[in-house]
C-alpha cells in the first residue's frame, strides 16, 4: 500500500473462516490511500485462506482451535490495538461488503464525531443486491427493538462492515462478550450503556454464491441471542436509574416535636 501524510492509523482487521474464495476480491477493493494495515484472524478453516492471504502479504493470524465468531474478532482487536490502530475496520473477508467505503465509514471517527460507525445495508437496497427476504423481515424486526431498546435510531445493527476508535476498543470490555454471533449485540449495548457515539454510512451489498451466510438455524439462534441482549440492556438500565434516584433521607420527629404536633392536633 502506497504511503500518505500522517493522519489517524487505521488497521482492517478480517475475521475469517473458509474465506479463500473471496479473500483477494475483498483486500483488492480496501482503499489504500485510507488503511495503513491489514490482519487477517484465521479460525482454523479447512481452505487455502491461510495461503491466500500470505500470498497477499497480510498479517495473518492463525488459532490453533476454532474460537467462534466473538473469539475471533476478540483476537482481531487485541491484536490491531497492539499493532498502534488509533481506528479498527472490521471487514467481513467474504465480499458481500463495499470495502471501498472505508473512508467514508472511518471519516467521522478521524474527526472526532464518532466512536462508532456501522455500514449499512439498509440505507440502500438490499434485497436489490440480492439479500435473502427471511433475512430482511428478520433484520427489520431486530432493528426496530434494538432501537426502541437503545432509544436511537439506526437503520441497522446487524453488518459485518464496522469501524471504532482506539479509544472505545480501550473503554469496553469486550472480552466479556460471546464467543459466538451474538458479540456484536452485545458490545452495540456495551457501547450505549457506556455513552458513546454511534453513527452509520450506506454501503451496497452483494449477495452470491461463494459469499458466506449463517444459515436459518444459526439465524434463529442468533436472533434469540440478540433477544437476550436487548433484555439484559433493558434491566440494565431500570437498575441503573434507581441507583441514580436521589436518596430520601426520612428522619424520626424528636419527642417534642411529637408533642407539638399532638397539641396542633
Amino acid at each position: 500500500m502506497q504511503p500518505r501524510p500522517r493522519q489517524a492509523k487505521v488497521i482492517v482487521v478480517m475475521p475469517a473462516y473458509n474465506a479463500a474464495r473471496t479473500l483477494v476480491r475483498t483486500y483488492r477493493e480496501i482503499p489504500g490511500e485510507v488503511v495503513d494495515h491489514v490482519i487477517l484472524v484465521d479460525d482454523v478453516s479447512r481452505d487455502d485462506t491461510v495461503a491466500v492471504a500470505e500470498l497477499l502479504q497480510i498479517q495473518v493470524v492463525v488459532h490453533q482451535q476454532n474460537r467462534g465468531y466473538g473469539g475471533n474478532q476478540k483476537t482481531c482487536y487485541d491484536t490491531a490495538l497492539a499493532e498502534g490502530a488509533e481506528v479498527v475496520v472490521m471487514l467481513h473477508p467474504d465480499y458481500q461488503y463495499d470495502a471501498t467505503r472505508i473512508p467514508a465509514l472511518v471519516a467521522p471517527i478521524v474527526s472526532g464525531e464518532a466512536d462508532m460507525m456501522l455500514g449499512s445495508r439498509f440505507l440502500g437496497d438490499p434485497l436489490a443486491g440480492g439479500m435473502p427476504r427471511w433475512k430482511y423481515v428478520a433484520n427489520r424486526f431486530l432493528t426496530g427493538l434494538e432501537n426502541t431498546a437503545f432509544r436511537l435510531d439506526l437503520s441497522e445493527y446487524h453488518t459485518g462492515f464496522r469501524a471504532y476508535s482506539r479509544g472505545l476498543l480501550e473503554q469496553i470490555d469486550y472480552h466479556a462478550n460471546s464467543d459466538d454471533f451474538v458479540f456484536d449485540q452485545e458490545l452495540v449495548s456495551q457501547v450505549v450503556a457506556a455513552g458513546l457515539r454511534i453513527g452509520e454510512v450506506a454501503v451496497p451489498t452483494r449477495y452470491f454464491a461463494e459469499a458466506s451466510s449463517v444459515n436459518f438455524r444459526r439465524s434463529v439462534v442468533y436472533g434469540l441471542g440478540t433477544l437476550r441482549t436487548l433484555g439484559r440492556h433493558r434491566r440494565a438500565v431500570r437498575r441503573q436509574r434507581r441507583a441514580d434516584r436521589p436518596a430520601v433521607i426520612k428522619t424520626k420527629p424528636t419527642s417534642t416535636e411529637q408533642g407539638t404536633r399532638t397539641l396542633k392536633g
